[in-house]
C-alpha cells in the first residue's frame, strides 16, 4: 500500500511494479502447501536498539508479546520457519531513492488511458461489488479502482518476497523496529485468524500485501469478506479487494460521502499564485471571483464547498481544484506527484476528459541544481527534510516563501530565476518559515 500510511516506499517502487511484466507475477501455491522458505543468517551485529540482543533472543522476545496479543501457540509453530532474518531486505529498505519525474510524466505513464479502460472493465465486472461498497461505505468506484491499477495493476504485480521474513528484518532493524514489531505481530493475526497461510504471504520488500497494498495492520482492521467464503482474501479475491478497499479509504482515510476529490481548472494569468496552496482552502464562490474556471471555460459552481488550488509543476502546468477529499489521497501515499496521479486517474476511470497538455514544455531544474537549491534553502533557515535533489512538500513550501521574498510567482515550482536570486543573497528565515 501506500506510502504515507507508514512512509515506506516512493512511488519508484510503483513504477517498477507497474512496468514488470505480468508474466514475472509470484505464483502463489495453494492454501495449507507453503514452499519451504529459505533462511539467511542473522546480521553479525546485534541490533543496539534491542540492547544488543540477538536476532534469536529478539525473536523469541516478538513471539511472546505475539502470544500476549492474541496470537495462539499453533500459528507461532506453523509460522517459525518463514520468520527468519534477511540482510537484503534492510539493505533495500535504507537504499531506496526518490524518483525525479514531473507530474505530467509519471501520470502520462501511470494513468495512460490503459490503465483507465482496465479500471472501467472492472467496473463492471465486478458491479455488484463496487455498489455494495459504494452503499456502504460512500466510495466512488472509480477511486477503488484507481488505487487497485496503480498498486498492483489489478493484481498483476503484488510483489514476490516472503511477506514474514520482510516484516522480521525489518523489525529486528533499529531505523523503524517498532513500526515492524507490531506489523509482523499483525501479520500473524492475518493467519491466526484464517485469512491466509504462511506460504501464501508474498508481497513487497516492505511487507505490503494484496492487490491495493495493505500492510498487515490494515489487513487486520479493514480487510472484509465480500464474496462469502469465510476468509478475508486480498491476494485473489476481487470482491474482498474492493469492500476492503472502501472500508480503508472511508474508515481510515475519512472519505466523505457524496464529495468530489479533484477536478482540472484553468487559472487566469493574473491570478494571486500564492493562494495556490493545499493548505489555502475557500469556497468555490471565491475561486469563481479570481477568475478560475472549468478547462473548457465553463463556470465552476459559485457555492461554499471549500477547496484548494493545487499546482503540481507550477504555473505553467496543470492546474486543479482539490477539495476535502484529497486528503484521502495524500494520507493513502504522501508523494504529491503520485496523490494527484492517483486523484486524476479516478477522474479519468469516472470520465473526466484528458488534462490538457501544457502551452509548451514546463523547465524543470536537473537534479543537482535542485540539490543545490534545497542547500540554500537550508542556509536560509527552511527544514526542507533530506536534500535529495527531490521536490516534495517541506521543499515546496520553502521554494513558495523565498519567491514572496524575492517578489517572485509564489507557485512553489523551483525555476532558475530563484536559484540565481539565491545564489547571490541568502535571505534568512525566522521560526515558522518566514522569511527576512
Amino acid at each position: 500500500m501506500p506510502i504515507s500510511r507508514f512512509g515506506l516506499k516512493v512511488a519508484i517502487t510503483t513504477i517498477a511494479a507497474s512496468l514488470a511484466s505480468a508474466a514475472s507475477a509470484q505464483l502463489l501455491p495453494p492454501p495449507g502447501k507453503p514452499a519451504a522458505p529459505k533462511a539467511a543468517a542473522p546480521s553479525p551485529r546485534a541490533a543496539s536498539c534491542h540492547n544488543g540482543a540477538s536476532f534469536d533472543r529478539f525473536l523469541s522476545e516478538l513471539k511472546q508479546q505475539a502470544v500476549a496479543a492474541g496470537v495462539s501457540q499453533r500459528t507461532i509453530a506453523e509460522t517459525s520457519p518463514y520468520l527468519v532474518y534477511d540482510q537484503g531486505i534492510v539493505n533495500r529498505d535504507r537504499g531506496q531513492r526518490v524518483f525525479g519525474q514531473i507530474f505530467t510524466e509519471f501520470a502520462g505513464r501511470m494513468a495512460a488511458p490503459y490503465r483507465m479502460q482496465q479500471g472501467q472493465r472492472h467496473i463492471k465486472t465486478y458491479a455488484a461489488a463496487f455498489a455494495r461498497a459504494e452503499k456502504e461505505f460512500g466510495v466512488p468506484p472509480a477511486v477503488i479502482a484507481a488505487f487497485w491499477g496503480l498498486e498492483s495493476d489489478f493484481g498483476a504485480n503484488m510483489g514476490n518476497l516472503p511477506t514474514l521474513k520482510s516484516l522480521v528484518s525489518l523489525a529486528y532493524d533499529c531505523r523503524r523496529s517498532e513500526m515492524f514489531v507490531g506489523e509482523t505481530i499483525a501479520a500473524l493475526k492475518v493467519i491466526d485468524r484464517g485469512d491466509l497461510h504462511p506460504g501464501e504471504m508474498i508481497g513487497s520488500w516492505a511487507g505490503e500485501l494484496g492487490q491495493t497494498q495493505f500492510l498487515p495492520t490494515h489487513y487486520v482492521n479493514y480487510a472484509v469478506d465480500y464474496d462469502g467464503d469465510g476468509r478475508r482474501d486480498l491476494l485473489r479475491s476481487g470482491p474482498d479487494v474492493i469492500g476492503s478497499t472502501a472500508n480503508y479509504i472511508a474508515t481510515g482515510l475519512k472519505w466523505r460521502r457524496g464529495e468530489p476529490w479533484l477536478e482540472e481548472i484553468r487559472v487566469p494569468t493574473n491570478f494571486p499564485w500564492e493562494q495556490a496552496d493545499l493548505t489555502v482552502k475557500q469556497p468555490r464562490s471565491k475561486w469563481v471571483q479570481l477568475g478560475v474556471t472549468y478547462p473548457d471555460g465553463r463556470a465552476l459552481p459559485s457555492d461554499n464547498l471549500a477547496a484548494s488550488v493545487l499546482l503540481p509543476m507550477g504555473r505553467s502546468g496543470p492546474a486543479f481544484m482539490a477539495y476535502a477529499n484529497f486528503a484521502a489521497y495524500t494520507e493513502w501515499n504522501n508523494s504529491l506527484i503520485y496523490s494527484t496521479t492517483a486523484g486524476y486517474l479516478a477522474s479519468r476511470i469516472a470520465g473526466a476528459a484528458p488534462m490538457r497538455k501544457p502551452a509548451q514544455p514546463v523547465a524543470q531544474l536537473p537534479f543537482n541544481e535542485l540539490k543545490e537549491l534545497q542547500q540554500l534553502l537550508v542556509r536560509a533557515g527552511f527544514n526542507v527534510g533530506k536534500i535529495d535533489g527531490v521536490l516534495g512538500q517541506q521543499s515546496r513550501t520553502a521554494v513558495k516563501a523565498m519567491q514572496v521574498k524575492f517578489g517572485l510567482p509564489a507557485d512553489s515550482w523551483p525555476t532558475a530565476e530563484l536559484l540565481a536570486r539565491m545564489r547571490g543573497g541568502t535571505a534568512q528565515a525566522q521560526p515558522g518559515g518566514m522569511v527576512r
